[in-house]
């Protein structure tokens, strides 16, 4: 059992955020910024790649509403709303999630995209994803 169904079995205390019966929102205990909260569905699914749509549309609903009352009751400028699918792009813990990221600064958290337009031939990689 992952360490987030262990959460929504109550076996694990979390600070929660919102509940209903499908969805779950904690804050993050790392709190990489202020007001870092987690929306997850409580059935397991591994990934972007494995969940079910319509639980998919659920938790993204509920992210779009807690973003909305995050960022202004937070005093936040912005927000990034974002998932990790796969270890290789970062999920640490692999039971899909959602990441609301409340931004009041720039510089205080770095999510970079580099520039590689020089590095690869677009239609090569459009005829690849048409397959």
């Amino acid at each position: 059992m992952c360490i987030f169904c262990k959460i929504i079995s109550g076996d694990i205390p979390s600070k929660k955020v919102y509940e209903d019966e499908d969805v779950l929102a904690i804050l993050d205990i790392s709190q990489a910024t202020l007001g870092h909260t987690l929306v997850l569905p409580k059935k397991h699914y591994d990934n972007l790649l494995t969940i079910d749509n319509g639980v998919y549309l659920k938790v993204m609903e509920k992210a779009k509403m807690l973003a909305e009352k995050i960022v202004p009751n937070l005093g936040a400028k912005g927000a990034n709303i974002l998932n990790n699918c796969n270890e290789v792009a970062g999920q640490s813990v692999m039971h899909f999630h959602v990441h609301i990221l409340p931004r009041y600064d720039k510089e205080e958290l770095k999510i970079e995209f580099k520039d590689h337009s020089k590095d690869y031939n677009l239609d090569d990689i459009l005829n690849k994803i048409k397959q």
